[in-house]
């Protein structure tokens, strides 16, 4: 029983001992970074009561190293730390607009000491610490041809890295964003293609070459193309004194810079600004365009729309049919169908009236019965006459 208790004692004091300790469950990676690039560095940190965190930049070496503590908004505000205090403690460090003084060695320091920040005494608890440095490097030089494509049906997209000491892994294309499956490569090589054999307002856009290094390096090459306008709906219905919406939008790249409306009115194109009256409105953003028709009139607003979208390439544009209905359009069917109730109801009506009724059945028809009574009486006469002949 005693060795029990001597186990339990022991258990219990290591498990206070490791709730008061600060330690770290997560330490900062180093990270290297190409100038005007971001880095960021991150740890977690447990202890009772929760450890503070703080971070520090160390310049130098030993034993002549210098210490400077960092806080949110140094170094002209491109120093960003986020800090939460729950359950444990975790911290972030983020640096913007990297340039190459931004390189060295960062400590994450934490301490739960109730005396940790107090400059008259000595800490029972030392600052734990975690380093990791950020390396800032100059942007490689990346030769890329054409250093754009403009207006053309195919092309031959190349990227060429040069002078770089960095260990390569492979390389890929993205376009918009989007990786290109097939442009994948694990060659080391320097330099990578990508062949575009058909462009069309689809694959316009930005193609990125990208050299998988640490950091990786890239390469924007863009792809211009005309635009493409296509209407929402080509045939548009509207009740009359409601609103009409029409809608275009586009496709390619560059997008348009610019929309035009025009109604079509005796082979003529009439246009329609925006803003000078209230009977349109025109609502256009870079790949969609919206008119909207007021107070809807069938005299006046039925007809064929067109709308027109202009990039630095040229102008596409669609055509847009609209219809107006009256607003007794819905009224129509429920009358019809009442009228064919009341032709049905008067049909069947005057088929009853002139319909012949049903023949009666003759009670003296020379086949039937003689009655009880006339059998009755006619017995008796029987029986009369033959008492007298007797």
């Amino acid at each position: 029983m005693k060795f029990l208790w001597a186990v339990s004692a022991l258990l219990l004091g290591c498990w206070r001992a490791n709730a008061s300790t600060a330690g770290f469950i997560k330490c900062p990676l180093s990270r290297m970074k190409l100038i005007s690039d971001s880095a960021e560095l991150h740890c977690e940190v447990i202890g009772n009561p929760i450890p503070e965190v703080q971070w520090w930049f160390v310049e130098g070496e030993e034993p002549n190293e210098t210490f400077t503590q960092l806080f949110d908004g140094a170094r002209d505000g491109r120093v960003q730390i986020n800090t939460i205090y729950v359950a444990h403690s975790t911290s972030t460090i983020r640096l913007t607009g990297l340039s190459l003084n931004d390189s060295g060695t960062y400590e994450c320091r934490a301490s739960n000491d109730p005396d940790r920040n107090e400059l008259k005494k000595t800490p029972k608890i030392k600052w734990i610490r975690s380093q990791a440095n950020i390396i800032v490097i100059e942007t490689l030089t990346i030769v890329a041809e054409p250093n754009e494509v403009s207006n053309q049906t195919s092309a031959v997209l190349s990227c060429n890295l040069t002078e770089s000491t960095l260990l390569i892994k492979g390389s890929h294309w993205v376009h918009n964003g989007k990786l290109i499956e097939n442009s994948k490569s694990t060659n080391a090589a320097a330099n990578t293609i990508l062949h575009l054999d058909k462009i069309t307002h689809n694959s316009g856009g930005m193609y990125e070459c990208v050299f998988l290094t640490d950091p990786e390096m890239k390469k924007t090459i863009e792809v211009k193309t005309p635009p493409h306008v296509a209407a929402s709906k080509h045939s548009e219905h509207g009740n009359e004194k409601d609103k009409g919406v029409l809608v275009c939008v586009s496709h390619g790249y560059p997008l348009p810079t610019d929309w035009t409306w025009f109604k079509e009115e005796d082979g003529a194109q009439r246009p329609i600004i925006n803003g000078t009256s209230d009977k349109y409105e025109i609502k256009s953003t870079p790949n969609k365009t919206t008119l909207t028709i007021v107070d809807l009139s069938i005299e006046e607003d039925v007809g064929d729309y067109i709308c027109s979208g202009t990039n630095e390439l040229g102008t596409a544009s669609d055509r847009i049919h609209l219809r107006v209905r009256s607003r007794l359009a819905a009224l129509w069917p429920f009358l019809g169908i009442v009228a064919e109730v009341i032709i049905l109801v008067t049909i069947i009506f005057i088929y009853e009236k002139r319909r012949k009724p049903d023949e009666i059945t003759d009670d003296d028809d020379s086949g039937a019965a003689p009655l009880k009574s006339n059998s009755t009486e006619n017995d008796k006469d029987n029986n009369v006459r033959q008492r007298n002949s007797n």
